[in-house]
């Protein structure tokens, strides 16, 4: 029997994700020691493999067959555009993405206005304000703090996940519109879909009756 390998987003999903499966009757406690500097962890009574790797790089794993399957955020997923099948929606990690602003900003988005929109996820802006709005826009990537975007000026809004909102509210911004919610999911390699069903299956439906 070969092993099965899972990629794990890095962050606040891994212990929560350890949890489940540890329900399920799958451990590898090796992983939650932050002290440690092994990359590759394994259960080898149930040959399984897991490893640590950054959100956005889970879905190229699994595309590429280097994990079998992988534990990230929707909204990964939804950016990345990988060919995976997305197979649980495992309810934790719950947030929103959405359109935030000034609440002036509002009325731009009402009447369908020009506007300049910074976002750390361009592909689910531009599909956001493209394909489900038909609204043109202007689309700015930042890679870190974007609520900065509207206070500079550098853009009207910004596309990005709410978790509370505070840190919103603490620079005069507010939810001017929810594009969707988000939560951890698990994805599966299309290859290993077919050639390991029965094994596959059998976790996801152990994940279910845990959740």
């Amino acid at each position: 029997m070969r092993y099965l390998t899972f990629a794990l987003g890095k962050g606040r999903l891994v212990e929560s994700t350890m949890e489940i499966l540890n329900k399920c009757g799958i451990t590898c406690d090796e992983i939650l020691d932050k002290k440690t500097r092994k990359l590759i962890f394994t259960n080898e009574e149930l040959k399984l493999k897991f490893f640590l790797a950054k959100g956005p790089d889970v879905p190229t794993y699994v595309e590429y067959g280097a994990a079998d399957i992988g534990i990230v955020g929707a909204d990964t997923i939804m950016e990345e555009k990988r060919r995976v099948y997305e197979v649980l929606d495992l309810g934790f990690g719950k947030c929103r993405m959405c359109v935030c602003g000034p609440a002036e900003a509002k009325k731009l988005l009402e009447h369908r206005e020009l506007i300049r929109v910074a976002s750390k996820y361009p592909e689910i802006a531009k599909d956001y304000f493209f394909n489900q709005k038909h609204q043109t826009v202007d689309i700015i990537k930042l890679n870190g703090s974007v609520e900065l975007g509207p206070i500079v000026n550098l853009s009207d809004v910004i596309v990005d996940i709410v978790e509370t909102g505070s840190t919103l509210r603490e620079n005069g911004l507010e939810v001017l519109e929810e594009i969707c919610p988000l939560s951890a999911r698990m994805i599966v390699n299309q290859v290993s879909m077919q050639m390991e069903t029965e094994r596959i299956r059998k976790l996801i439906n152990d994940i279910k009756e845990n959740l």
